[in-house]
């Protein structure tokens, strides 16, 4: 007797070999397993082609440009931050994905640089300086 797959099984297994291959699942990741797991894997095949697969472009540099990317587009904090991880999980230091994020300044301009150096500053624990003089936060207001 031929025994049928358990599709269920089958979508856990093919969303833990995501984890091992990116480092990170997404949460439209999760769900797409369950919804429309064909979906999701004919999507995953195209990011595999242009990402994950190894090519001429080192991992840590699709990571740098990923991180610019996402920042200029203002995409969810979750999504620049589990990019910034697995770069510094490659050994890219925290300068680098700055100066990557910087480009974002001429070609994007401030409000979008700002998105993802937040996003960088809480994964990284930048400190600030504070003023020493009286000034306006415009945190409080």
């Amino acid at each position: 007797m031929t025994q049928i797959p358990d599709p269920k099984a089958e979508a856990q297994a093919y969303i833990d070999e995501m984890v091992r291959v990116r480092g990170y699942v997404l949460p439209y990741h999760k769900l797409m397993a369950g919804a429309d797991f064909p979906v999701l894997k004919a999507a995953n095949q195209m990011v595999a082609a242009a990402y994950t697969d190894q090519r001429r472009l080192s991992r840590a540099t699709k990571e740098l440009i990923f991180i610019t990317s996402l920042t200029v587009l203002r995409a969810a904090p979750g999504h620049i931050e589990s990019h910034i991880r697995v770069a510094l999980d490659l050994g890219v230091s925290p300068e680098e994905i700055l100066e990557a994020l910087e480009i974002a300044l001429p070609e994007a301009g401030v409000v979008a640089f700002q998105h993802g150096f937040e996003v960088w500053a809480k994964v990284v624990g930048a400190k600030p300086l504070e003023p020493s003089v009286p000034t306006h936060d415009p945190s409080q207001a």
